[in-house]
């Protein structure tokens, strides 16, 4: 038999594919992190964990490496410089960080920081992502780019900002905007800054698909494009148009999407100089992708194309459109949020229980007084092999429902169910494990993996730290930290807290395609700890309160120069009060009325003292933890 090694682990958990440089498995088997890239310092997370747990934070975590964010954000311009280098472009990179990707303060002030050398500037879509971005955004240099619907107290807020020294532009998403721009700034007296965003007719591909295209929710239309520029003309404010914008969705996989929009978007940018309008910025808009899988494809959770090979589009395309009109090149804005802050965090949470389907090698032996359905299900086990696994899967099928029916109309009482049920299971457990072996399995057979599989019960909800799981099916990768110098024996799905019935990991990633399982170690009586990785952008933010699981505990690490792991910041998760006074629950109130119950019981010899005395103790405490569970 072969020995299971640590290059195993990397192969069957594809660490090294969608890793990026920043995640791979140590020599004691755990999941390392290379915050600064593959030759930086490592952090043990499986080691950090009790460094974390002595300052009282419970799993599950949320652990977030600012140093992946400034290597992120780096190398995104990098790849900007390198090609603007290249080919000789006349105009700069100037990247903004669209902070409805990530809201969280201590991320979007990192974003500035470690953006500020490259002049990475801020996107708002809302008026209170506004004031986040005019507080926060002091880089000499740096965009502030206005999107989003828009009021007047919006338009003055942008405006006045001018007077702070930032530079807000506020882009025109529906044509009704611009007279509420024209007029707010002429009642200031201050000349805005004018962008105007437009609607492609080129669609997308991926999961966001249906976000772009000729019916997309914002952007201007060819016809209100012309009347902006003749609207804002005899204005004579012309001059304040400095920006065109398009955006065609979120995790965009293929780059032939990108070099149709960059095409379409291309002439009318030169259309808007052929009409007398001089705009210097060209936002090319997010969709930047994120490989999720590490399958280099144009799958729904991949991207077919490299950071470079992205950076190198946008400028040749650009280039080339306004070489051939005779039009300056403009400096390129990016809003590729999700590429800089997904990898950045890692969540991590205990197993708390397992339910697994342990059948014996040889079932008990049916008789001739067993019932005849009891008979045939063993026969099936028995002659079950390579030769016959289509045949035998029919078979049991149609025995499981016969016995069923037996069952409803009386002629099998429960015993002889549960003799069913066994000889059943044992019957797919052989029949998968012949599968296993098959070159190639039948179409119908596909599923038996899934029907058997594993069921590991996390401490997490899904609907709050991985909603676009669930929403979208996006995938995610999963894997334990620990343990990866043994063989995972086990396969299964991951269940979490919530008592919904979609509240599990049940699909994961892969080379080729969307697997069902995962491969996990057996419980051993120890803590085990599973990750999920790249779930750094959109994930914390659209999380809801099912079964009022509130946010986990999250903090920040760094290494610093002499590879020290430091932590930073330390964000502390959601107490059951907090919790409930979201849903209008006065804690005070509640504490009050179990107090009352509790006296009455007590008076009416129902309820001794102090056991009273424990409940409501009990109860006052339970309000100062947090909402997920403790192993203790």
């Amino acid at each position: 038999m072969k020995t299971w090694s640590l290059k195993d682990s990397a192969e069957l958990y594809q660490v090294a594919s969608w890793g990026a440089g920043f995640f791979g498995i140590n020599a004691s088997g755990h999941v390392q992190v290379t915050p600064r890239g593959p030759d930086g310092p490592a952090i043990d997370l499986y080691d950090l964990l009790p460094t974390l747990q002595e300052r009282g934070l419970r799993l599950p975590l949320l652990v977030r490496f600012s140093d992946i964010v400034a290597t992120r954000v780096r190398g995104l311009s990098k790849a900007f410089a390198k090609t603007i280098a290249d080919y000789a472009y006349e105009g700069r990179f100037r990247g903004v960080y669209p902070i409805k990707v990530n809201q969280q303060r201590h991320l979007v002030e990192e974003i500035v920081k470690y953006g500020a050398p490259h002049r990475i500037g801020l996107e708002c879509g809302s008026k209170p992502e506004l004031l986040i971005a005019l507080a926060l955004l002091d880089t000499p240099g740096a965009l502030l780019v206005c999107n989003g619907y828009k009021d007047r107290a919006y338009v003055e807020t942008a405006l006045l900002a001018q007077r702070l020294g930032r530079t807000p532009i506020l882009v025109i998403d529906r044509y009704p905007e611009l007279d509420l721009v024209v007029r707010v700034s002429r009642e200031l007296g201050i000349r805005p800054h004018i962008g105007v965003r437009a609607r492609l007719t080129t669609r997308s591909v991926g999961k966001w698909a249906d976000s772009s295209g000729e019916r997309s929710k914002f952007g201007l239309s060819a016809a209100e494009m012309v009347e902006a520029v003749d609207r804002l003309k005899a204005e004579k404010m012309l001059d304040c148009l400095e920006l065109m914008h398009f955006h065609i969705g979120s995790q965009i996989t293929a780059i032939r999407a990108h070099k149709d929009a960059l095409r379409e978007a291309c002439r009318i940018f030169v259309g808007l100089h052929a009409m007398g309008a001089r705009p210097s910025l060209l936002d090319v808009g997010g969709g930047l992708g994120v490989d999720y899988d590490g399958s280099q494809t144009n799958f729904h959770s991949s991207m077919n194309y490299t950071v470079q090979e992205y950076a190198n589009d946008v400028v040749s395309s650009i280039q080339e459109a306004c070489d051939e009109t005779g039009v300056p090149h403009p400096d390129i804005i990016t809003e590729a949020g999700r590429s800089m802050v997904a990898h950045h965090s890692v969540l991590i949470f205990d197993v708390l229980g397992v339910s697994e389907l342990r059948i014996a090698e040889a079932p008990e032996p049916a008789t001739e007084d067993d019932p005849r359905v009891v008979q045939d299900l063993y026969e099936i086990w028995n002659s079950l092999s390579r030769k016959n696994p289509l045949e035998g899967w029919h078979d049991l099928v149609q025995l499981k429902e016969e016995a069923g029916t037996l069952f409803a109309l009386g002629y099998l009482d429960l015993r002889a169910r549960a003799r069913v049920e066994k000889l059943y299971q044992a019957a797919c457990e052989k029949l998968l494990r012949i599968v296993r072996e098959l070159p190639q399995v039948p179409e119908e057979l596909a599923d038996l993996e899934k029907t058997l599989a594993d069921t590991y019960y996390g401490n997490f909800s899904m609907f709050q730290s991985m909603p676009d799981h669930w929403g979208f099916k996006q995938l995610f990768p999963v894997m334990p930290i620990h343990r990866l110098e043994q063989e995972p024996t086990r396969r299964g799905i991951i269940a979490d807290l919530t008592c919904d019935s979609d509240g599990k990991i049940g699909e994961f990633i892969d080379q080729h395609d969307v697997r069902k399982t995962l491969e996990l170690h057996a419980l051993n009586g120890a803590p085990y700890y599973i990750a999920v990785f790249l779930v750094g952008a959109y994930q914390e933010i659209l999380g809801d309160l099912h079964n009022l699981f509130g946010d986990t505990h999250a903090v920040h690490v760094r290494v610093d120069d002499a590879g020290k792991t430091l932590i930073e910041h330390v964000v502390q998760g959601d107490k059951v009060r907090e919790v409930l006074d979201y849903v209008e629950y006065d804690h005070a109130e509640l504490i009050a009325k179990v107090a009352e119950t509790a006296e009455a019981a007590v008076e009416r010899g129902e309820l001794p003292r102090e056991e009273a005395q424990l409940l409501l103790k009990r109860y006052q405490a339970s309000l100062e933890e947090t909402t997920y569970l403790s192993r203790e």
